[in-house]
């Protein structure tokens, strides 16, 4: 069985002219970050190789309700424990055999409920209703969130502190490759702990050196992030061994202008291409495995962990930390220095001290 074609672009609306669909299918890829184009195409593709597995046929626009409540009903139990002949089963051992999903068992709420929401926004897009919206359906979609409840699971096994983070820099090496992957991780985790979808949207022209010389500075400028708006984010600095780190990466590869990471090919050589986010957990993966630590030890989001952990554990102000992790709620980034334990709170040590 083949799988369904599925489009990289919002639906048009039906009713426009061919220009104005263009024009309408331009903005949708201005308009939207590039992770969030890249999640679309993704559940899109197994929306739409679920409704061929299981009705034979195409998405419809608007999809009827029943279609939906089916999709929530398929992914709100683990198919591994009814019989092999059922049908809902059977999709989702063509999909598991397509690299489509994981496996039989209950899919996490929180990818139900993302697969749920591209649906949403494509009907959305398309000035459509929503078949998820129907009465049944919502009531379905609640009676599962609640079904399959659990606690969130950590984003990263182990947050990547200080001591995690230089043998990772040592597992790196002397060659190009070791340079650049010394840089990210440098500028990730010293700049407030970057997300790895920030991290490659840097852009040469985002970095001012004019201070590294006299002060080993280096002013980093990111366009936005998930908890700050276009244009509105605050500067970033890099001091010390990280500052060194990228403007080593620069000298090395005499990059003067594009994107500040790009892939290395096998040979050592550099492309023109920039670095997916992808690639940084590949290349963090790759290092972890050079240094000996446990396969899968840390995660990107190791790193932002990692560096709101380290300033708990040596003492910085809270809000100073946030200052560089860019948090927008200091709950969210208390969690990081309750964490630490008591023992190793440096304000158990102020009489001594």
């Amino acid at each position: 069985m083949t799988l369904p074609h599925h489009p990289s672009t919002p639906p048009a609306l039906s009713r426009l002219t061919a220009a104005d669909e263009a024009a309408l299918e331009d903005l949708f890829r201005r308009g939207t970050p590039e992770n969030t184009r890249r999640a679309y195409e993704t559940d899109l593709a197994y929306i739409a190789a679920w409704k061929r597995l299981s009705f034979g046929g195409t998405l419809d626009w608007p999809e009827d309700p029943d279609v939906a409540l089916r999709f929530v009903l398929d992914h709100a139990r683990d198919l591994a424990t009814v019989s092999p002949n059922d049908p809902s089963r059977q999709v989702a051992e063509a999909l598991v055999e397509f690299g489509l999903r994981r496996s039989l068992g209950c899919p996490a709420p929180a990818t139900l409920d993302r697969r749920i929401a591209t649906w949403r926004a494509l009907h959305r897009m398309r000035d459509l209703a929503n078949p998820f919206d129907a009465p049944l359906v919502k009531q379905a979609r609640t009676k599962a969130r609640k079904a399959a409840a659990r606690a969130p699971a950590p984003k990263s096994q182990n947050p990547v502190t200080r001591d995690v983070l230089k043998a990772l820099l040592n597992a790196t090496g002397p060659s190009i490759r070791g340079l650049r992957d010394r840089a990210i991780l440098l500028l990730g985790w010293s700049s407030g702990g970057r997300r790895r979808s920030e991290i490659v949207s840097f852009n040469v022209e985002d970095l001012d050196l004019t201070e590294f010389d006299a002060r080993g500075i280096v002013w980093l400028r990111l366009l936005a992030t998930k908890t700050t708006a276009k244009g509105k984010t605050p500067r970033l600095v890099l001091k010390g061994a990280a500052a060194r780190a990228v403007v080593a990466w620069l000298d090395a590869t005499g990059l003067t202008s594009g994107p500040l990471f790009r892939k290395i090919t096998a040979q050592e050589t550099m492309s023109q291409r920039r670095l997916t986010a992808d690639a940084v957990a590949q290349i963090l993966r790759r290092l972890i495995t050079t240094a000996g630590l446990p396969e899968g030890f840390a995660s990107p989001h190791g790193l932002r962990s990692g560096f709101l952990t380290q300033a708990a554990l040596d003492g910085a102000p809270l809000q100073a930390a946030m200052r560089l992790s860019l948090h927008k709620s200091a709950a969210q980034a208390q969690k990081y220095y309750a964490d630490v334990d008591i023992a190793d709170n440096p304000a158990a040590d102020l009489f001594d001290n």
